[in-house]
């Protein structure tokens, strides 16, 4: 499950953690030396805020960026392992510099070897780490109940319109059967663009059941609303699909790929000498639906309820975002396939 990566504010903790790690370092190696105020205490203290500034700093970066790598709970394992070997790895080569500067500037107060400075510097390395770890995982945690509790709300939204809605199916399934009855048999197409209306409504009454369709199922009722268009605009509206068969069996929001046809549709002119065609692409990871753009001079503005209702579905369902494009020629819309 992904949730949305938390922000994580830590200026105070590191005005306040930096010099707090270092003081308590060098309180530390110092705790049995006469004098403690001295120039050797300074020189300690100065070489322990580096390091721990270097290294906080240093793994803050490393950290921050294997996190929006690797940001599913799913991949915290891989991510843990790589972010330790490089802490590690960091670490040495920051407390490796130190000690050389050490050598250097003071010989006197430099370490017996390497690896005493390197085990002083896993200090703030493993407080940072328990820190960062922890924020992210709380932080993490609250996004998911945050996007579960979402989930759950347009759950309980989607069954109580249902339920409000149970009583309307019957009356108009039992309508559409007394229409079929008034129509003579001998009107094929009449009785035709009647079946298709009862397949169109159906499919909107079991979709409106679940959170994600195969395209297969979605092309399918397609069919069925472009025939009711096609009976109204006949020739002046065409649907053109370019979607490889293995392509059909990815999933998708319901109705979304209705809503985009029904957008066009609504929004341009359709007639003889500007008829309206609608493109369907598809690949392995998008479906886009493009249309040749020769909009409706209108007095209202579009409210796009179609668009953003999309959006938020797709907001709950993935991590990836609707993609929008328009130019004087076309219109343009990718959703992701799930």
């Amino acid at each position: 499950m992904n949730v949305p990566k938390p922000h994580i504010s830590d200026l105070k903790a590191r005005l306040i953690g930096i010099p707090a790690i270092s003081l308590t370092i060098n309180i530390i190696y110092h705790i049995n030396d006469e004098v403690f105020f001295s120039f050797e205490t300074l020189w300690g203290f100065l070489i322990a805020f580096l390091n721990t500034f270097f290294i906080w700093e240093g793994l803050r970066k490393i950290m921050h960026t294997l996190m929006d790598k690797y940001p599913s709970f799913e991949q915290t394992k891989q991510r843990l392992i790589i972010q330790t070997v490089i802490s590690l790895i960091y670490t040495f080569i920051i407390t490796f510099s130190l000690d050389l500067l050490c050598r250097v500037i003071n010989p006197a107060e430099a370490k017996p070897n390497i690896w005493i400075g390197f085990g002083i510097g896993l200090v703030p390395t493993i407080i940072v780490t328990l820190i960062y770890e922890s924020v992210f995982f709380f932080q993490s945690w609250k996004a998911g109940i945050q996007k579960a509790e979402a989930l759950a709300r347009a759950n309980v939204q989607s069954q109580l319109e249902s339920l409000k809605s149970q009583l309307d199916p019957h009356f108009l399934f039992n309508s559409l059967n007394t229409l079929s009855f008034l129509i003579d048999e001998t009107n094929q197409e009449a009785q035709k663009y009647l079946e298709k209306l009862a397949d169109v409504y159906r499919y909107v009454l079991v979709s409106k059941q679940k959170d994600m369709v195969t395209l297969q199922e979605e092309m399918d009722f397609v069919d069925a609303y472009m025939y009711l268009n096609k009976v109204r605009f006949r020739e002046n509206i065409q649907l053109e699909k370019h979607i490889a068969p293995e392509i059909l069996q990815k999933k998708i929001a319901p109705l979304s790929l209705q809503m985009l046809i029904e957008n066009a549709i609504k929004h341009n002119i359709i007639s003889k000498d500007k008829p309206l065609t609608i493109d369907i692409f598809a690949d392995e990871n998008i479906l886009a639906v493009q249309n040749n753009l020769q909009e409706k001079n209108t007095f209202y503005k579009s409210t796009k309820v179609g668009l953003e209702n999309i959006k938020n579905r797709y907001a709950l369902l993935s991590k990836k975002d609707i993609f929008i494009e328009k130019s004087q020629e076309f219109f343009r819309v990718e959703i992701p396939l799930l």
